[in-house]
């Protein structure tokens, strides 16, 4: 039998605050660890904040010098894939032994993605999601992935993948992941509704795999003085609602509502195969004679610019995160 056992956590960050959400990875990562987990899922947009409430100034034909003012202050407190605060979560995740699904805001060049990490016991980053689709008001904040990031990694607790929030909704994506093999579906969210945990269930039972799905846990305290979202809001703007499911559709733990906490539970992971045995959306129960799923995963670079014919060979540039071509004769 292959058997892991895996926390979800539910909680918040420091807002506004990069070092000091680091620290709080720290602390429950250790917990978590504490618990006997070999992995720990962390809520979407965890390092960096999910800004609930906030419009930024912006309406239709115009944004306000305060919005953009809010986004510097939300900007700063990304997180670079390299540097100081990265080496920070590394280290972190190296203190704790275990792997890690973290959910981030991953700054890159000047324009800012709702990431999903995945780190190795050792603090590797092993690799890496990007949100593809915001949802509403996330794209004025978020840029979008492209398809080079449908990952799943194979690692000694098993295939592991992550669909963050809304993206859950895209059966399409969905299918791509469990084409991939994923065993443990991470599902990282804001997403704090009862219909939650039903959609989780689903997605189990579809893709006879593991769901650990961390909800993000925010109280008014936790946001900085003088938040500007309306004092009559809930004291809890962002409630929780944690679960982790088994291929059936079981829930193994939670849902946990209206406080932090960390879910435990321990997946055999052989269940997957006696699951799929009347079920395999990709295998015996698919029928590719009447449908297909086309998938494209190849990173799509902003600028490809052709030099024209100045020497010999060819030089390939990235600056920042594009890729500068230059092809000459």
């Amino acid at each position: 039998m292959r058997k892991v056992r895996v926390a979800a956590v539910q909680a918040a960050p420091v807002l506004f605050d990069l070092t000091g959400t680091l620290d709080r990875v720290r602390s429950l990562l250790r917990e978590a660890a504490s618990g006997g987990a070999q992995l720990a899922v962390f809520p979407e947009a965890f390092v960096g904040g999910y800004p609930k409430g906030l419009d930024f100034g912006v309406r239709v034909g115009s944004r306000t010098a305060e919005g953009r003012r809010w986004f510097q202050r939300y900007f700063e407190s990304s997180l670079l894939l390299e540097g100081g605060a990265f080496t920070k979560l590394q280290q972190a995740v190296r203190d704790s032994g275990i792997h890690a699904v973290i959910g981030a805001i991953e700054r890159d060049g000047a324009t800012l993605y709702c990431s999903a990490l995945f780190f190795a016991p050792d603090g590797n980053l092993l690799g890496k999601h990007r949100k593809v689709m915001p949802t509403g008001a996330e794209r004025l904040i978020w840029g979008y992935g492209d398809g080079s990031t449908l990952t799943v990694l194979n690692t000694s607790v098993g295939r592991l993948g992550a669909v963050i929030c809304w993206e859950n909704y895209m059966p399409q994506l969905r299918l791509a992941m469990y084409a991939k093999g994923v065993e443990i579906y991470c599902a990282p969210t804001v997403d704090s509704r009862d219909t939650w945990t039903v959609s989780m269930r689903h997605i189990a039972c579809e893709g006879r795999c593991f769901v650990v799905s961390a909800v993000q846990f925010l109280r008014r305290s936790d946001c900085p003085q003088g938040y500007p979202v309306d004092a009559g809001a809930e004291e809890i703007p962002i409630r929780g609602g944690s679960v982790i499911v088994d291929p059936f559709g079981q829930v193994l733990a939670g849902p946990e509502y209206n406080r932090e906490s960390i879910l435990h539970a321990e997946l055999d992971l052989d269940e997957i195969v006696r699951g799929k045995f009347d079920l395999d959306v990709v295998g015996h129960y698919a029928r590719p004679d009447i449908f297909r799923l086309t998938v494209d995963e190849r990173p799509r670079a902003p600028v490809e610019s052709d030099a024209g014919p100045n020497g010999c060979g060819a030089d390939d540039t990235i600056v920042g995160s594009t890729l500068v071509r230059r092809l000459v004769e």
